[in-house]
Parts: C-alpha cells; structure tokens; sequence
C-alpha cells in the first residue's frame, strides 16, 4: 500500500466514524442516512469496477467478471436509492442478508488465511462481528431506532479496522 492510499483510507475511515456518530445521536434520521450509505457506497464501488474493467481486466484471465460484479454492484446502488418509501422492514431485510452474507464470505477467507499461514484473527473477528450483527437486526427487526444503532456502531467497527489496516506495515517478499 503506497503512502497515498494509506492517507487515503485512513481519512475514509475517519469520516465513516464521523457519520456512524452522528447516525448514533440521531437515530430517527439515520434510516435515511443509512439507505444514501449504502446506495453511494454500491454505486461508487459498482463505476469503478467497471472502470477496472474498461482499462485493465479486460486483458487479464477472468477479468470479466469484474465487469459482472461491476455491473451488480451499481445495480444494486441504485436499487437501494429507490429505497426510500419502502418500509423500513424491508430495508432492514437488506442490511441482515449483506451482514450475514459478508460475514460468512470473511469467515472464509480467514480459514483460507489461517490453512496457508497468513493473519487470519482479525478476519474471523470481523466476520463473527458480521454476523452477530445481522443477528441483532433480526431481533431487532420491530424498532427501527436500534436497527440504526446497530448499524452504526458496525460502521464504526468496519471504519476502526479500516485504520487499522492502513497503519500496518505491508511485507515484501524478495526473490532472489
């Protein structure tokens, strides 16, 4: 990781904890923050795969399946912009299925980790974080306000490991 993109993630991460603290002082106005989260989050992540696409992983073995994840991604941005009249129990649905989908799909990459000898605690902490959060937006499902709180509290989490993350010194393997 380069110096600019280290600066880079460690300033996305404190601006994510800035928003997660403002959706835990305003609860009853952060279902719409969550819903432009997720909506701008999806579509910026959606373009640039596809721009991933369009300049380099079209020449590479497998690279159209960046243009396929690219393509879902925005399409699923601008799903969830036109999620802002639908009740929030539907919403809420969404946020469980990415908890607990992106929960397992990290508890599988910390076992592949852990097999080949990698870091893999800080992946399967993440990945049970995931999932008891999805949990608790399963119980939670009733009241709107402690699903918002839910979420921001993991949006802080995700944002603390993203500095965490950018901090940490990469290894260099040489070949000689």
């Amino acid at each position: 990781m380069t110096k600019l993109q280290r600066v880079r993630e460690i300033i996305t991460g404190i601006i994510t904890v800035l928003i997660a603290l403002l959706m835990l002082l305003e609860p009853s106005e952060g279902y719409t923050a969550v819903i432009g989260i997720l909506s701008l989050v999806y579509t910026v992540r959606g373009i640039s795969m596809i721009i991933y696409y369009f300049t380099m992983a079209r020449f590479m073995v497998g690279g159209r399946t960046a243009l396929y994840i690219g393509i879902i991604m925005f399409d699923f941005g601008i799903l969830t912009g036109t999620l802002t009249d639908v009740p929030h129990f539907y919403v809420l649905l969404y946020l469980i299925v990415i908890h607990a989908f992106s929960g397992a799909i990290e508890m599988m990459r910390a076992s592949e980790s852990r097999r080949y000898g990698g870091a893999w605690r800080l992946k399967l902490g993440h990945s049970i974080i995931d999932i008891i959060m999805a949990l608790l937006c399963i119980v939670f499902l009733s009241r709107l306000s402690v699903a918002v709180i839910i979420y921001a509290i993991g949006l802080m989490y995700s944002s603390v490991l993203r500095i965490i993350a950018a901090c940490r010194r990469t290894k260099f393997v040489y070949i000689q």
